[in-house]
């Protein structure tokens, strides 16, 4: 069966960074965070200092799966040249977001130049207080992202793009960054944007009152969808084929359908605590999906989602007038 893998990530460089500090690489696939917490981030011959995308690359032609969506995120850091770099070398396996804190001085000038020069048409937002934007602004100066107007200026800005994706994770639910409502209220607000929800709202199978409020307020928008990457590593403990994650999904099932789901594995993190196999497979070892669901899950919706608006003269014409050659 066709996949597309709709959350993964590579890195050139370890450039991490959150409330925790700055992520520096220590080799093995080790790294260390500035308050002194040591992760595993890479799995063992995936990559010493980095995970590149032919790392990815070998992952996914193990496991029979035909693209992927690279996506930003802060744990790596944002990775934003080398996933353009990596679309113009892959053209036919990988498209992928760009990201940008909104807050920074040039942060519409950096939205252009991705969007009109690198020829992006997703963007990933990772607000959250764990691991993202509301961890290293500080507590002091939450906002919304449906009434700041940093964001706005953004959103508005996209509405030249009909189609465009903004990727969104905001943590879990007791972070002050968690904001399901605020997705539906931008969803409302401009409705020819997709609006991709990760990790399906960090979801938590001893509490499925939760989740099944949070999804329901999106029912009716059809241009929110979920991905349901890192499940497995939010809800842990989970053992392959992971059965509280099959609980979380059912329910997105009942509410949203089968074609507003999105699989994912968050790979190279996510397969540090599962093996890439696991991930790719675990939804054909349960009884979740009929073919043609499974179908849209694993290969269709991140096909209609993601590579709708392909790179175009990006993909084969542009080039970076930094450097003035892409002939990669």
């Amino acid at each position: 069966m066709k996949k597309i893998d709709g959350h993964a990530h590579i890195v050139d460089a370890i450039a991490g960074f959150n409330g925790k500090g700055r992520l520096n690489a220590l080799g093995g696939g080790y790294a260390i965070w500035d308050d002194g917490e040591v992760i595993k981030l890479i799995e063992d011959n995936r990559g010493d200092r980095n995970f590149p995308a032919e790392s990815l690359l070998d992952y996914m032609d193990v496991n029979d799966v035909e693209k992927a969506v690279i996506l930003q995120g802060h744990l790596n850091g944002y990775q934003n040249y080398y996933t353009y770099q990596t679309i113009k070398k892959y053209p036919q396996r990988f498209t992928g977001a760009f990201s940008v804190d909104p807050f920074a001085d040039n942060a519409i000038e950096i939205v252009q130049r991705h969007v009109e020069e690198l020829g992006f048409r997703a963007l990933k937002l990772e607000i959250s207080q764990g691991g993202g934007i509301h961890g290293y602004r500080g507590l002091k100066t939450p906002f919304r992202l449906d009434s700041d107007p940093h964001v706005s200026k953004i959103m508005t800005y996209l509405l030249d793009y009909p189609g465009f994706v903004i990727t969104v994770d905001y943590g879990n639910w007791d972070q002050i960054s968690h904001q399901p409502d605020a997705i539906a209220n931008l969803a409302r607000v401009y409705p020819s944007l997709d609006f991709v929800i990760c990790h399906l709202s960090f979801p938590h199978a001893d509490n499925p009152n939760r989740l099944r409020a949070e999804i329901s307020s999106w029912k009716d928008l059809e241009n929110i969808y979920t991905d349901i990457s890192a499940i497995q590593d939010i809800d842990r403990p989970d053992k392959f084929p992971f059965p509280k994650s099959k609980k979380n999904v059912q329910i997105a099932k009942e509410i949203l359908g089968a074609k507003r789901i999105i699989w994912g594995t968050d790979s190279p993190w996510s397969a540090t605590f599962n093996t890439y196999e696991e991930l790719a497979t675990w939804l054909e070892h349960t009884d979740l999906f009929t073919r043609e669901e499974l179908e849209d899950v694993l290969y269709n919706n991140a096909e209609r989602v993601y590579f709708k608006t392909e790179f175009v003269k990006a993909n084969h014409e542009a080039f970076d007038p930094a450097t003035k050659d892409l002939n990669l």
